[in-house]
């Protein structure tokens, strides 16, 4: 999990941890405004608490060393980029960061610049009546708007990579959200309740007299840094945006000619990837793992010039032999064309343009459940057609909602057995889904079974195996008739693991993968160790011999009961 969050140059770590500090004291610095929504003393006893830290020399070079880091890194990044085409959620990253700035300067020069320099008390009450009622105190607004927003994007980005990230984000969504508006509504109580008082006279020269509120000539002072050092912003923002062009310049002269067959020829900046060229260029070129060498949709094959690409690294030629790519053929997301090469994109995106991009394939982690009737054909021999329809729809009419009522869906039906999946946000609760609707399953079953005996036909008899694992889903078939399915070694273990029912004369068989997931634990002893034909690895899995006894075998028992 380290190297996954902290892979990377040293500029990447070094943007992190600075951004991780920032937005630190930033959570802490809302949480404080936010005190106003309750009493005045709460809220100057924690800007107290936390002067005691960024006021110490350590944690004033810690904090203000953290964001003259990460704003310089931030224009580094701009200046070295080869391209301004980026995913939204960057785009929009960048241009706060941008933005940030702009009212950053004014809140600081007003702050600790005036304390410093001037003695100014800059309490919470002093920065809020210098805002109050001006727009001045909306801008602020939205600088802490920006700054949140801007923060919580970096790191989600940054956090993303990790599972834990992604099962915690339907409830940290709340708690940014709950963040800011918790600031907004303690500046507008305190800002109302100061003004009131700032409205009596005597009041007001109690509170200009404790602050030791800025003269005229110094007010005068205080803007006239403001001003300078945003002239150092916007110089430092044009210096930038000229070592940007310029390098761009510079490129387009040593540029590289690229011809697509069936495509146009497009004339891009040595350095790039031919992925990024045909990118920066609009030209359609696949690549649904989105450049990470993960998959092969971006290949090509290299008809002209393919002796000038650099040898493929270990990444490019472990993802060409897996699928046993022939001589020529290169990841546009791993060569960087250095002189003028002609290439075939295998996949065309711009054939099938009516298709959504996940359409293509969306990794997930999902729990899979297989379903089989266990001596099906014995039964139905010597029976007639529509007799055996009937009797198909009427058992799947009666498991079904087991499954649909814990929101999985039948993937498909295969004769007298089905597949599920359970997509839902996480894992852990696709797993939690998966164990209730088998639960379920085995209680529908006896509830169906005991029709059948009325009637005096023998009874129902199921395997189920049930799993989760890492699945790829999209629509596999021709376009406009292709039905969304799931495939992935998940789906061939829940397959093996139903065959294996039937030697143990049990209805269901659940990996110990989908337990640990669902939160589930059971007897150790009560696990085996199953070798599965395509399976590489041992699958330990629980045996359960009817599959409405699943709570009997695993705790907490609510949660699939």
């Amino acid at each position: 999990m380290e190297n996954a969050l902290w892979r990377g140059g040293w500029m990447s770590r070094l943007r992190i941890a600075s951004g991780l500090v920032l937005f630190v004291f930033a959570f802490f610095h809302f949480i404080n405004i936010g005190l106003g929504l309750f009493h005045t003393d709460l809220l100057h006893g924690m800007q107290d608490g936390r002067k005691a830290v960024s006021r110490h020399a350590i944690g004033g070079i810690l904090i203000y060393g953290a964001l003259l880091i990460h704003m310089g890194l931030a224009l580094i990044s701009i200046a070295r980029r080869r391209t301004l085409r980026m995913p939204f959620s960057v785009a929009l990253q960048v241009v706060l960061g941008l933005l940030i700035p702009l009212q950053l300067i004014s809140h600081l020069v007003q702050t600790r610049y005036a304390h410093e320099i001037f003695g100014v008390n800059d309490e919470m009450g002093y920065i809020i009546i210098l805002m109050w009622p001006s727009t001045a105190v909306w801008m602020q607004s939205l600088l802490l708007l920006l700054v949140w927003v801007h923060g919580c994007i970096g790191l989600h980005m940054w956090l993303r990579l990790t599972g834990w990230w992604r099962r915690l984000v339907p409830y940290l969504i709340g708690a940014a959200v709950f963040v800011p508006g918790f600031a907004l509504a303690g500046l507008l109580t305190e800002g109302r309740r100061l003004w009131m008082d700032f409205a009596d006279p005597d009041l007001r020269e109690q509170y200009i007299e404790h602050y030791d509120w800025p003269s005229p000539q110094e007010f005068d002072a205080l803007f006239a840094v403001k001003d300078n050092t945003m002239m150092v912003f916007w110089f430092a923002l044009a210096l930038t945006g000229l070592i940007y062009l310029g390098r761009k310049y510079w490129r387009r002269r040593h540029a590289v000619r690229v011809r697509y067959v069936d495509g146009p020829e497009v004339v891009s900046e040595k350095g790039m990837t031919l992925l990024e060229m045909s990118r920066a260029n609009g030209i359609p070129h696949t690549a649904l793992c989105g450049g990470k060498g993960r998959c092969t949709t971006c290949r090509v094959v290299v008809e002209n010039g393919a002796d000038q690409l650099h040898p493929p690294t270990e990444v490019e030629a472990r993802s060409l032999k897996a699928v046993s790519a022939p001589r020529g053929t290169r990841l546009a997301c791993q060569i960087r064309p250095t002189d003028p090469v002609t290439v075939f994109r295998v996949f065309r995106p711009d054939g099938a343009r009516d298709r959504a991009h996940a359409s293509q394939g969306q990794e997930r982690q999902l729990a899979v459940l297989f379903l089989d009737m266990r001596g099906f054909t014995a039964r139905t021999t010597g029976q007639l057609p529509y007799d055996i329809v009937f009797l198909l729809n009427r058992f799947f009419d009666a498991i079904v909602p087991a499954i649909t009522a814990h929101g999985g869906v039948v993937d498909k039906y295969m004769g007298d057995g089905l597949l599920a999946m359970f997509e839902t946000a996480t894992a852990q609760s696709s797993a939690r889904a998966g164990l209730k609707a088998a639960s379920e399953i085995g209680r529908a079953l006896e509830r169906f079974n005991q029709r059948l005996e009325a009637e005096g036909s023998p009874p129902v008899r199921i395997g189920m195996g049930l799993h989760l694992g890492d699945l790829v889903l999209g629509e596999i078939g021709a376009a406009k008739h292709a039905p969304r399915t799931i495939i992935g070694d998940a789906v061939n273990v829940a397959s093996r693991l139903e065959a294996e029912t039937k030697a143990l004369s049990v209805e269901l068989l659940v990996s110990d993968k989908a337990l640990q997931a669902a939160g589930m634990q059971c007897d150790p002893g009560e696990l085996r160790e199953f070798s599965l034909r395509g399976v590489s690895e041992l699958v330990p899995a629980l045996p359960v011999k009817h599959a409405a006894d699943l709570g009997s075998h695993t705790s907490p028992l609510e949660q699939i009961a």
